[in-house]
């Protein structure tokens, strides 16, 4: 690096002095710094020699830096260019030659002349102060022909009827109602990169400036089109330039990478604000003016305090260059986007200090990068523009499309609102000017924005009843909708075969049943479990034979697998590009598969576990599980009604008919299951086939056809515990749901015998097929020998009941559960554990007080979004080992979405050495509220379990506020 720092000081020296010719006499005219020389180091030198990088500690850029000279000693003798380091290295006198032979440059025998009479003549400088370089020294060409300027920003003012628009080297003011021109402000320097109004709509401010110089931005007054202030700072052209609400401030930010805070009434720099690697493209104050957000070509976003100058947050989530960033008008949200096509918003709480803004949305816009978006005036909608020529708008609240136009006449540059929020005003690269009237109903809801969750909705019906079924057997032939076998009862089930009748047929079977619209049936087959050869495809036709739509997905946010593929059965490490941006019970389409996300990564070597988090995988909306190769594409998908009309956003939209291959719930096997709800009144067959096309007389299946009945069957284990006195062992609840069931179930444990606690209720959440609790004891005095239970026949254990209970089609349904058992009492096990809060003293942890059960459990309190921090503590007694309590399942029975943070890749654990740790929960931004036992559990010396600690959930509806 050295080396090439000081070739490069010898090439601008060697430039400069071999253009002065030696018979040059004093007598000639005087050379002109500014005029003759300064633009020979600027265009030979400043490469490599300026302020800013300055190779060999030589700044060529100012007459200072010329005469400080470089690291060996001035870079020429006034009045001796002869023995002048800069002038000898140019004529190739001293190596390296300067420029480098192989730069491709080289100084003219004229330019060498004129600096070098420079020096002779006593290398004088600029007189008065050096003047910043304001025009680029490149040939003037005239256009063939005149063509409009393109558009490059535009703004319309909120409270008056002026609409701005900025071109090359000129502002025009038009009329917002007659579209009429008021003034045009001229002579600007370069091309006009944004143009803003302030909040009062007196002044108009532009960004502008000239490539690789010098960056511009200027306060006009509208009134007039005088220009009451000007702002000259940075070395290359502004793409930005940003009034504060309060009208104290003005942030720039420029092509150099650099922003600048300049106070409006003194002129006079505040600070610069340093720390992005690429050009600021967009700038941002908050509404109360205390912070500036900066959206940059480095694919960061970065949040600043305008008081001090601190960076608050680098938002790193976008992939590639971020071009618009903008606050929400109430100043709780940061929207921004740029290159990787998509919109993000951030929940803004960093505004006092250094906080983590949390991403809230993160939506696919657009098949191109994103130009600019921007917040209509009543903050409802966003707009956004896009190289894939098309104009967008959004729900400001949840980013849902709600609007597009495509096919622009050209590339869109810039887009506003009217100061009604009714009209998008878009201008565009060819010079045009367009305005959008939008839909008077938006931003209403309309059927395509509400996602038509496909849970059981449909337990609030009424089940129909279904009877003892009767039993049929097919009758051939049966293969095309004419001919299928009619199901004349409410409840069948029929044998099948799957065996042509006729040489080189293909064979599939054919049932026929009557429906009421949005009744609900329950289909599956049983073939393999009757060890058949048949692998069952069950698919719901009209009664042409037609397929029916049961769902649409819209993808809205695309990804690939990495690090390697899945198998039909894996439910975790789902490795997936991009995953940051992707939350927790949304849905991943992978090739006609669809999975729901069940649990984060736990970090840069994991992925995520799909529902049902352990076991094997389950599929949704009838489809059914696949292997899935490395770098296969799939996508965040969200569901619609079928039929649904959705406005393009850029991905795919896939719809899904009534057919399944393999049942989703994992239940039987490779035998076919689906629940089909009737669309409207009519005739509907049910079709039976193999999936490969094979067949013979070996394909036997039993098809069911019956009406939904939604259910469940809750079974404990762990009954009959052996629990150590002063600690408690875990029980599960498990959950079979029947026929599509998908509610939350309560499951109630009563009349435990006194000494003895257990959690109750448990709730097995909704989607969720287990809960967790703990069966835990009282101290005792030490006695010799086990503490045993009383017998099994004594009369407080039958009195212990366990019973799970559940809303179905509005009415309480109640199921009893398997007994919990004999309860055995062992001795003081050899570790106990407690969880306290984070700022419990050693007094308060002392062993035999801590040892105690308490009259109440301790309670904690989270709130969506956020992080808490409390304290596990061991009591060891002659246990000096590690004690763990598991990964990413270390919390037992936590609500779903919050979960043991921070943990890495052993998981929450304790050394040999330890006898506690902090330890902390993180509750997703979705997460509901509600209250929830949850507990610890030991991976050694028997499993032992914590006490249970009660967690709330509580919402803060401006979370914001806390910070204030």
């Amino acid at each position: 690096m050295l080396k090439h720092s000081i070739q490069a000081l010898l090439i601008i020296t060697s430039i400069v002095l071999s253009g002065l010719p030696q018979q040059l006499s004093a007598a000639d005219a005087p050379i002109d710094y500014a005029k003759q020389v300064a633009p020979l180091f600027r265009k030979y030198c400043e490469g490599c020699h300026s302020a800013d990088d300055a190779e060999g500690k030589f700044a060529s850029d100012s007459y200072a830096g010329l005469l400080k000279g470089g690291e060996h000693g001035p870079a020429f003798l006034a009045g001796d260019s002869q023995s002048s380091r800069l002038i000898r290295m140019i004529k190739g006198e001293l190596k390296p030659l300067m420029p480098p032979e192989d730069s491709g440059e080289k100084l003219t025998a004229d330019e060498i002349a004129v600096l070098t009479e420079w020096i002779n003549q006593g290398a004088k400088g600029p007189s008065g102060k050096e003047p910043v370089q304001m025009e680029l020294t490149v040939p003037r060409i005239k256009p063939a022909q005149a063509v409009s300027k393109p558009i490059a920003s535009l703004v319309w003012s909120p409270d008056s009827d002026l609409i701005a628009i900025a071109r090359f080297s000129e502002i025009d003011l038009l009329s917002g109602k007659s579209n009429k021109l008021v003034r045009t402000i001229k002579d600007l320097p370069g091309k006009v990169n944004s143009v803003r109004f302030s909040n009062d709509g007196k002044w108009l401010i532009t960004s502008s400036g000239t490539t690789g110089l010098f960056g511009q931005a200027a306060i006009w007054d509208v009134a007039t089109g005088k220009k009451l202030h000007e702002f000259i700072g940075h070395k290359d052209v502004l793409y930005a330039a940003q009034i504060s609400p309060n009208q104290k401030w003005l942030a720039t930010g420029s092509y150099d990478h650099k922003i600048i805070l300049w106070d409006i009434a003194t002129g006079k720099k505040i600070r610069i604000l340093s720390g992005h690697n690429g050009a600021i493209y967009d700038l941002a104050f908050s509404p109360d003016s205390t912070t500036l957000a900066s959206a940059s070509a480095d694919a960061t976003v970065k949040v600043w305090s305008v008081a001090t100058g601190a960076r608050l947050d680098t938002l790193s989530q976008p992939l590639k260059e971020q071009a618009s960033v903008s606050f929400s008008p109430d100043g709780n949200y940061i929207v921004a986007t740029g290159a990787d096509n998509r919109i993000r918003k951030w929940r803004f709480v960093s505004r006092k200090s250094a906080r983590i803004n949390p991403l809230v949305i993160a939506r696919f816009a657009h098949e191109s990068p994103v130009i600019q978006i921007t917040y209509s005036p009543d903050g409802k909608l966003l707009a956004s523009i896009s190289d894939d020529h098309s104009l967008k708008i959004w729900d400001a609240d949840q980013l849902r499309l709600l609007h597009v136009i495509e096919n622009l006449p050209a590339i869109p540059t810039s887009v506003a609102f009217s100061p009604d929020s009714r009209t998008a005003l878009v201008g565009f690269s060819n010079g045009q000017l367009k305005r959008f009237t939008l839909p008077s109903n938006l931003p209403a809801a309309t059927p395509g924005q509400v996602i038509a969750k496909q849970a059981d909705k449909t337990d609030l019906l009424t089940p129909m009843a279904a009877g003892k079924p009767a039993q049929l057997k097919e009758q051939e032939p049966n293969n095309q909708p004419g001919q299928a076998t009619l199901l004349k009862a409410a409840s069948v089930v029929v044998s099948g075969l799957i065996n042509p009748t006729k040489p080189d047929q293909t064979d599939v079977d054919l049932y026929a049943f009557k429906s009421k619209a949005g009744q609900e049936w329950l289909i599956e087959t049983n073939a393999a479990r009757k060890k058949s050869k048949l692998d069952t495809k069950i698919e719901v036709l009209d009664a042409e034979g037609n397929q029916i739509p049961r769902v649409v997905l819209r993808a809205v946010r695309d990804s690939y697998f990495t690090f390697r593929g899945k198998d039909s059965n894996i439910v975790n490490d789902f490795r997936i590009h991009n995953w940051r941006e992707m939350e927790l019970n949304e849905y991943l389409y992978c090739n006609g598969e669809v999975v729901k996300l069940w649990l984060y990564p736990r970090g840069p070597d994991s992925g995520f576990n799909v529902y049902p988090g352990i076991g094997r995988r389950y599929t949704y909306f009838g489809t059914s599980p696949i292997t899935h190769a490395l770098h296969e594409p799939c996508y965040i998908v969200d569901p619609y009604p079928a039929g649904t009309e959705l406005p393009p956003n850029g991905l795919p939209v896939f719809t899904l008919y009534y057919e399944n291959n393999d049942d989703g719930r994992r239940e039987l096997g490779d035998d076919s299951r689906l629940i089909f709800k009737a669309p409207k009144d009519g005739t509907y067959l049910v079709r039976v086939s193999d999936v490969r096309g094979f067949q013979g007389k070996d394909f036997h299946y039993d098809l069911t056809v019956r009406p939904r009945q939604p259910d469940f069957k809750v079974t404990l284990n762990g009954a009959n515990p052996k629990v150590n006195a002063g600690s408690g062992q875990e029980i599960e609840l498990v959950a079979k749901r029947i026929d599509g069931f998908d509610g939350p179930i309560r499951v109630d444990i009563s009349d435990v015998p006194p000494g003895l606690h257990v959690t109750s209720p448990i709730i097995i959440q909704a989607g969720h097929d287990r809960a967790y609790g703990t069966v835990y004891a009282d101290p005792v005095a030490e006695t010799t020998g086990p503490l045993v239970a009383p017998r099994p026949t004594d009369a407080r254990y039958q009195t212990v009941t366990v019973s799970a209970t559940a809303t179905i089609a509005g009415k309480e349904v109640t199921h009893d559960v398997n007994p919990l058992g004999v309860i055995q009492l062992q001795k003081k096990p050899r570790i106990i554990i407690r969880m306290v809060e984070l700022n419990s003293d050693q007094l308060s942890l002392a062993g035999d007080q801590l040892a105690e059960i308490p009259d109440k459990p301790l309670e904690l309190t989270i709130h969506p979004g956020e992080t808490i921090a409390a304290k596990v503590v061991v009591l060891r007694d002659g246990y000096k080992g590690v004690v763990g309590f598991g990964r990413e399942y270390a919390g037992r029975n936590l609500p779903h979405g919050v979960f043991v943070d921070n943990i890495g890749l052993n998981g929450l654990l304790l050394l040999g050495d330890q006898s506690e740790r902090t330890f902390y929960l993180t509750a997703a931004k979705w997460v509901p509220e509600t209250t929830r036992l949850f507990h610890l559990r030991a991976d050694q010396e028997g499993r032992q379990t914590s006490l249970p600690v009660l967690l709330h959930v509580k919402r803060k509806d401006k979370l914001a506020d806390r910070s204030k």
